[in-house]
């Protein structure tokens, strides 16, 4: 076990090292906690001060037995913020600690430098600790049972956001949240007494001015809502939704929460890939001994080694494709077009551009940019990267193709929005009903049905009346609405036969 006098000593040669490498970085904190503490903070997303939920709870608990039986172990845990947190834990070796902390000196960067966090909040650790403190305040007003079942609905819909609306503006018209009625129409009758109300106020004449009222005030309402379809159903809830003011802090916590986390997800394969570079960079070259050499080569194989998709290899190695490449001028318009397999094995113009490379890609790109630009043929083929599927017939995963053009067009298909269905609100007054009625773009993956009822039955809980979802299944446009009871799918290809 390091001491954290050692650990300091370490952190300062690193972090010289990291300097000079040209990483840009917050103020680095490292944080010494033993594997029960990192479980907790872990299963509360790297926010110690989070609210309370019982899915923390769960988490703990699953992360928990997963150390205790061997079957898993969080190496490191470090949060955008600034300064930038970090937690080391007590019972790793030597050379675990200081590889975590090479690894964290590459995500510090990471987090700093590239344009998908520069919208992110900064010192979000102080404002998970104002959200907590404000739901705490609401259980002790409404209820355990009252908030927390809210809460729930909240977060099974934190992912509908627009991850590109914080680089837009956008001028929306927020809804009177009264939702007011038609029953305010001024009474058209003029005074009169009783023996003359006939004659002065003939039934039909006030029945045809209010009618004409309320058809001006039709007329003058704002445009349909949203004039434009809009991808953060979030935001539409809480101006439009029929909410006290308790539960549209609740949905707009959740919200804040959701677009400081949505660019870890849109950026895990170039984030985790970018500190794994700098990990092997360090320990390699500067801050491993002789000893820790195999300790090393295990643990680090086991980062980017395993089955399946693996983030922290793809992103590495691509890192490392990009830098090469950049290096020996293989790239541009007279390398795409050499035909000649020798020629542009043995391609190599000695720019020297590969280091200055990497830093602009990993400032500018997220992952799935990062792979639609930079994944080649050449690449699929030296790290025989394939599609599977399940066939049914040998009861088994197997290899459905090699081709380029389907690996990539897999993996970007996966990368998408986290590939989750892509979600529009269309319409918040459907057939003149009130109802809310949203938009699947569909893209060559139908909807989970089972889950699409799931969401839909939360959103009815937040809208208080039937909400629809247009999408496209087995090839044919349908539409499930939910009206608080049961979940219906009409076809409108047959309606509209």
């Amino acid at each position: 076990m390091m001491s954290r006098e050692d650990l300091r000593r370490w952190q300062q040669k690193i972090e010289g090292h990291a300097s000079d490498a040209g990483l840009d970085f917050f103020d680095q904190r490292f944080e010494l906690v033993d594997y029960r503490q990192l479980n907790e903070i872990a299963s509360y997303g790297g926010f110690p001060v989070r609210y309370p939920h019982w899915t923390h709870g769960m988490e703990f608990d699953r992360l928990n037995k997963g150390y205790q039986y061997g079957l898993q172990k969080i190496y490191e845990m470090v949060i955008n913020n600034d300064p930038c947190y970090a937690y080391l834990m007590k019972e790793n070796a030597v050379v675990d600690q200081k590889l975590v902390m090479c690894h964290v000196y590459g995500h510090n960067d990471f987090f700093k430098n590239n344009i998908w966090f520069s919208k992110t909040n900064r010192h979000m650790i102080d404002e998970m600790a104002n959200h907590a403190s404000r739901i705490r305040r609401y259980v002790n007003l409404f209820g355990l049972d009252e908030v927390e079942s809210f809460l729930d609905v909240c977060l099974s819909i934190e992912r509908l956001i627009d991850v590109h609306s914080q680089f837009v503006t956008r001028h929306r018209i927020p809804l009177d949240h009264s939702r007011a009625s038609v029953d305010a129409t001024p009474d058209f009758r003029y005074e009169a007494k009783p023996y003359m109300e006939s004659f002065i106020n003939p039934e039909e004449a006030v029945q045809e001015q209010k009618r004409q009222h309320e058809e001006k005030v039709k007329a003058s309402e704002s445009p349909r809502q949203p004039e434009h379809p809009e991808r953060d159903v979030l935001w539409f809830m809480m101006h439009h939704a029929p909410l006290n003011s308790w539960q549209r802090d609740i949905l707009g916590m959740v919200r804040d929460e959701a677009y400081y986390f949505a660019p870890q997800w849109q950026t895990k394969i170039m984030n985790e890939g970018w500190a794994t570079y700098w990990h092997s960079e360090f320990m390699t070259k500067f801050v491993m001994n002789d000893s820790e050499v195999i300790d090393f080569a295990d643990h680090h194989s086991g980062t980017v080694g395993g089955q399946g998709f693996n983030p922290y290899k793809i992103g590495l190695y691509l890192f490392r494709d990009i830098e090469d490449r950049w290096n020996r001028g293989r790239f541009g318009q007279e390398y795409d077009e050499c035909q000649s397999y020798e020629k542009r094995r043995a391609w190599n113009q000695d720019l020297g551009q590969g280091r200055e490379k990497i830093f602009e890609v990993r400032k500018i790109y997220n992952d799935v940019t990062f792979i639609d630009t930079f994944l080649t043929d050449e690449f699929c083929e030296e790290h025989k990267l394939f599609v599977y599927q399940y066939d049914l017939d040998k009861d088994q995963y197997v290899i459905a193709s090699r081709e380029f053009k389907k690996i990539k067009r897999q993996l970007l298909s996966q990368l998408t929005n986290a590939g989750q269905p892509l979600i529009s609100v269309i319409d918040s007054d459907h057939d003149g009903k009130g109802e809310l009625l949203l938009r699947h773009t569909y893209e060559g993956t139908p909807l989970d049905l089972a889950y699409a009822k799931g969401t839909l039955s939360n959103l009815f809980k937040v809208w208080r009346k039937p909400v629809s979802v247009e999408s496209v299944y087995k090839d044919k446009p349908i539409v499930m609405r939910f009206d608080g009871k049961e979940a219906k799918i009409r076809d409108l290809a047959s309606t509209a036969g």
